[in-house]
Formats: C-alpha cells, structure tokens, sequence
C-alpha cells in the first residue's frame, strides 16, 4: 500500500537534500557514505525531475526566490517540506510497478497539489534500508514562485499567490492522502485507507529506536556465539513492541475488564489505568502511561470492550454445547482403569473448555520447589487440566490410550499432507508472480528498446539508457525460458491464474491450520494422560514441533 510521509525542515542548506537524493547515505545517521577515495558514492538507480526549476541548481534558485521576498531568512522558519510516497514492495512484483511509472505519479501528484512551488521529485528504485520498495521523494521550497488558480483545498487566499509560504493544515494532509489514494487506485496498485486510524501505530522514532536495538542486539549475540553460548533472545522489542504483544495476549482470552487488568499486572507486570474512556497502559520500566491511543486502535478502550464481549459471549455459547449426561453415561459404561477414580472426581467440575493446556511437572518447576505457595497453585491448575483432559477423552470417545495415540497419528500425517499442499501451491504462486513481475518489466520498458533498435548510434544510446535496456533484455532472457512456445504470456491471463491460485492458498492455508491446530490439542491430551497415568513422558515439546512444521 502507498502512505504518505510529510517532513518541515528549517535547515537553511538546500543543497543538502540534493546530495541525500542523488548519493548514498546512512539510514541510521543520514550522513552520506564516502568511498575509499572519500568521494561521494552515487545511488545506483534514481530518477530526478524538476518543476519550476533546474533539478542540479535547485539550491541557487529557492536562496535566490527567497532572497527576492525577503522570506525564510530567519532560523525559526520553515524553509523547505519533504513529502515521501512509499509504495507496497509487492505492487513491483504482482503490478509491474516501475520507477519510471512511479516518477509519473509522482509528478503529477506534485502539478496538482504543490502548484507554483519550486520542487524536486525523485524516484529510489532501492528501498528503505533494503526493504525493496520503490518510493518518491517530493522536495519543495517553502515559498511558492509563480501565482496559480485557486483550488478548493486552499485555505487562505493568499495560498495561490507568489511570495507566499506553504500552508499545512489538517484538512489539507487530509486532502493529499485522499489525493494518493485515488491515484494509486487509478493505477491499481495495493492501497489502504490512510484516512483511517491505524490498528498498530508505529512512529518514526519507535522504529529507528527498534532498529537501532535489534542491530545492538544482533552484535551482542554474535559476540555471545563467538564465545560459545546460546543468546537468550534474538529479537529485540520495544517498550510499545512489549505492551502490544502483552494486550493482545490478554485480550484474547479476557471477558471483562477486571480479568483483562489482573492478567496484564500478574503475567506481564503491566498497570492498566482507565481515565476519561481511555485505556493507558504503565511499561515495568517506566514511570509514566503510553494510552492506547499511541499504541493503535486495537489498544483502545472501545475495541477491546467489544473484544471482552465476544470472548465472554463465545465462552457462554460453550458451556452450554457441554452434555454433561453424555459424559455421565460413558463413564459409567467404562471399564475399571487407574484413571477412573480421577474421571469420577472430575465430573463434578466439567466446566470444559477448548483450551488445553500442559499439564507442569511439579519436580522440572524450579520456582514450584523454592516458592510452596506458587506449588501450592500449580497443584490446582494441575487438577484443573487433568480434569478437563479426562472430559475432552470422554467427549471424543477414547476409550484406549491406543486409540487416543492412534488418533493423533492420523491427525499428524493429515498436518503434514495439508502442509505439503500448502506449500505447493505457494511454489506455483512464486512462480506466477515473478511472471507478472517480468512481463510488466519487458512492457514497461519495450519502447525505449525499440528506440535502441533503430538508433543509428547504438553504442551512445545502450549508454543514455543502460538501465531501460539492461531491465528490458533481463525481462525477454527470463519470460523465453519460461515459455515453452516462445510466446509472450498475457498479463490479463496471468493475473485470472494468479487470483485462481489466490484462491487455492487461502483455502489450502484453512486446511492445513485446522490440522495444525488438532495436532497441538491431540498432543497435549496426549501428554496429560501419560501424566495422569504416571508414565514417562518422552513426547517432542509442541512449540518445537509447530516450528518444525510451521
């Protein structure tokens, strides 16, 4: 999806904008990288235009417009906006988007919004940090230049006029984010509503500060793994990162705002505070609120209320799907075995829930054998899952620990079968995307091939268009291999297979999580029973399992 990103800057030196679009720079410092000869390293693909201005004298000419009104010449003033459209880094490969058709966008995002203004725009092919996503940068001096029509998002009269400063409200970034939603769908490229609020809200600062942790933790861990031991943790997570995680845990399986505000500070030693309607949330290591506000709308006091009242409205609906005179009758028709005295205490609180979970083994719990209170409790919740165990045996109709292993043998190669679909169809959908993404590369970039082909210098133009030609003859070398014929493949064709196979990985994805799933429960039923029964428990841990299969 494209999202739009807006920077006032009051640095004075427009020519440092110019060298950070057009040579390397430090994602984390955004100091520029030099050589060995420390030269200026140029970015490897760009594509700069100018509008009301030269592109390379960009700098002389906003100093000499400034100079002409007597404007930005004070250090509180604002004297340049940067404006970064980011597009999905799927639309290159499912959408055939190209640089050049972006620095199309993004010159008419810039005509229509930033009319009279002396602007840059310029395309980055490489992404942010790596990431791949083709992005647009849109610079412009503060001062508009030349008077222009009024437009119906300007505020003030004065907003058409030369020798004017650029005026940002809220209603006019209103205005330009429905203006790039527009586009992009125009274009059909992936796009999200950038008017709505965001479920998880990640500034600026919190992800340079996420970056900056992981990289210093990745160097500890390697300094760890140097030294011959096993890092503890391998991601890092911020303060925000930790709260998010630890409300979305707890808010899946609250069913009131006191069950929610006990799992928060007992799990995760997290204070909830509600003031005003408002949810905010007290960090361990920090002395002052984050609300949930900061955090995203799925953090928020309305969402999680509604959240509390489907999980309560759905825990209802199970208790009473629970047959308790089913239960009564097989239990009496069972034969005498070691586990019928538990059965029996059991049936008392048959209060079954779907959520299984391990049963601890009190002697491996270090803090059990240090703490007889924590025992004390593990002992209750023992008791609690071995009988909801033997009611999920019960239900199901077990009467073997045979038949319950038997059953979770053919649950397991079903997991595997549907996984192994799964990831086919994923193959197939690989294949169809980079089809896509090559075939929009030789069309994006045929006609200036054309051009080379009747060029009577050749040799000049391959080197006024290197880029265009390399991108063209690497899209032809691929698409021959792939066709068994020799015909180029239509791209009305390949998208109909590519929502086909669409369809297939969400179905495939559905089976394969319904396995998964009954796989961990038949596990961990499994493993409660050899508790139950007292044998040795040599099962494989189900988080390394999941992993495996996962």
């Amino acid at each position: 999806m494209a999202i739009l990103k807006h920077i006032a800057s009051k640095n004075a030196n427009y020519a440092e904008i110019q060298r950070y679009l057009m040579f390397e720079h430090d994602e984390d410092t955004n100091k520029p990288i030099l050589d060995e000869n420390g030269e200026l390293i140029p970015r490897k693909e760009y594509i700069m235009d100018g509008i009301n201005c030269d592109p390379f004298t960009f700098d002389m000419e906003c100093r000499e417009l400034n100079a002409l009104y007597r404007k930005n010449e004070s250090y509180d003033e604002i004297k340049s906006h940067h404006y970064i459209i980011s597009f999905d880094p799927k639309d290159a490969a499912e959408n055939g988007l190209t640089g050049e058709q972006a620095q199309q966008i993004g010159m008419e995002y810039t005509k229509k919004n930033f009319p009279g203004h002396q602007s840059l725009v310029c395309t980055h092919m490489d992404g942010h940090n790596g990431s791949g996503n083709i992005h647009v940068h849109i610079v412009i001096n503060s001062l508009r230049k030349f008077d222009v029509e009024r437009q119906d998002f300007m505020d003030r009269a004065c907003d058409s006029r030369a020798g004017y400063k650029h005026h940002v409200t809220k209603d006019y970034l209103i205005h330009l984010k429905q203006s790039l939603m527009d586009i992009c769908r125009r274009e059909h490229l992936h796009q999200i509503d950038l008017l709505a609020p965001a479920e998880k809200k990640i500034t600026d600062r919190e992800y340079h500060a996420g970056r900056r942790g992981q990289k210093k933790l990745d160097e500890r861990n390697r300094q760890l793994l140097s030294d011959g031991l096993a890092p503890r943790k391998t991601v890092f997570q911020t303060q925000k990162d930790f709260l998010r995680s630890a409300i979305e845990d707890a808010a899946a399986v609250s069913c009131s705002q006191e069950d929610f505000q006990a799992l928060l500070l007992g799990k995760y030693n997290i204070r909830l505070k509600v003031s005003r309607g408002r949810f905010s949330y007290l960090h361990p290591e920090r002395n002052k609120y984050i609300t949930g506000r900061m955090l995203g709308t799925h953090y928020e006091e309305d969402y999680l209320r509604e959240l509390f009242k489907e999980n309560a409205k759905s825990k209802e609906n199970k208790k009473k799907t629970v047959d308790v005179e089913k239960y009564n009758t097989e239990s009496e028709k069972s034969a005498p075995h070691p586990s019928n005295l538990l059965q029996e205490e059991a049936v008392s609180i048959l209060f079954i829930k779907s959520d299984l979970r391990l049963v601890v083994d009190l002697q491996d719990c270090v803090k059990a054998q240090q703490n007889a209170a924590y025992a004390n409790k593990v002992k209750l919740s023992n008791l609690k899952e071995m009988a909801k165990t033997v009611a999920y045996i019960q239900e199901h109709g077990y009467d073997t620990r045979d038949s319950l292993e038997d059953s979770f043998s053919e649950i397991k190669s079903h997991a595997s079968t549907s996984r192994k679909d799964l990831k086919s169809v994923e193959d197939n959908l690989r294949k169809i995307n980079e089809q896509i993404h090559y075939t929009g590369q030789y069309l994006a970039n045929k006609p200036v091939y054309q051009k080379f082909l009747k060029a009577k210098n050749k040799g000049q133009f391959r080197q006024e268009h290197p880029t265009e030609i390399a991108l063209y003859e690497a899209a032809r070398k691929f698409l021959k291999e792939q066709s068994a014929d020799g015909k180029l493949p239509s791209m009305k064709l390949l998208k109909a297979e590519k929502e086909k196979l669409l369809q297939q990985k969400k179905e495939a994805q559905k089976t394969y999580h319904y396995y998964r799933d009954y796989q961990k429960e038949l596990n961990t039923v499994c493993s409660n029973v050899d508790k139950i029964l007292g044998q040795p428990n040599t099962r494989q841990p189900e988080k390394q399992k999941s992993a495996d299969i996962s």
